[in-house]
């Protein structure tokens, strides 16, 4: 299963202090909308990648986080990444895919960053959201 990403939209530009805040290894959460239109706040660890513009969170076709985002053909997601009082949102149009590159590209951003490979559960798949708004205090 798998739904093409939506192309990269422009988003505010990073500077260097939120760059290296987006490359730590914090505390973050992802929320998706539910079909009723109530907010889904789930713990993950993400990926960003500047160049593209795009935050990736590794996860199953199975959990409720990829489920909304399937169920909602366009639907947004905002990944919140938190430290103390500092804080950075990364917010934009998701889609979740099974595709093998799309998965191995975000496996090795994740593997980059966390230091070891995510679990590979059957199912497994990439959230990719398109950022095209920043919010932050960072």
């Amino acid at each position: 299963m798998s739904i093409p990403a939506a192309a990269p939209r422009p988003y505010p530009p990073l500077g260097a202090t939120a760059e290296k805040f987006l490359a730590d290894n914090h505390l973050c959460t992802l929320t998706t909308v539910r079909a009723d239109g109530s907010p889904h706040v789930a713990p993950v660890r993400f990926t960003w990648d500047a160049r593209a513009g795009v935050a990736r969170v590794m996860t199953t076709v199975t959990r409720q986080k990829a489920r909304n985002l399937l169920a909602a053909s366009g639907g947004r997601a905002a990944v919140c990444q938190v430290a103390g009082m500092r804080w950075i949102t990364l917010e934009g149009a998701a889609t979740v895919s099974t595709d093998d590159e799309r998965l191995k590209e975000g496996i090795r951003r994740y593997t980059a960053r966390y230091w070891s490979p995510p679990p590979q559960p059957p199912g497994l798949a990439v959230i990719e959201i398109a950022v095209d708004h920043v919010m932050g205090l960072y």
